[in-house]
């Protein structure tokens, strides 16, 4: 099984590349919603900003009042248009 990565509940997700995690945020930026997981375990929702071009950007989520500002190097994983928890 050379090359494949078996996902059991036990086993982490395996991380994604710097340039997936770009690609990600890219399409990211024209959602209404995105959940953003990071490195350090941490799932936050919401709409964000990012600049390419510096690696860094800010989800916004105005229902709980936060702004996180985050580095591409701080995302695990990213979900596109993941279900709003109060509108959907």
């Amino acid at each position: 099984m050379s090359g494949r990565a078996i996902l059991t509940p036990e086993s982490p997700r395996p991380s994604l590349d710097r340039e997936e995690v770009f690609d990600l945020l890219m399409n990211a930026r024209q959602s209404q919603w995105v959940e953003l997981e990071l490195t350090d375990g941490r799932k936050l929702g919401g709409a964000i900003i990012f600049n390419e071009f510096k690696g860094t950007g800010r989800l916004i989520n105005i229902d709980d009042e936060i702004s996180v500002d985050f580095r591409a190097d701080d995302i695990r994983g990213v979900k596109l248009g993941a279900k709003h928890p109060v509108t959907d």
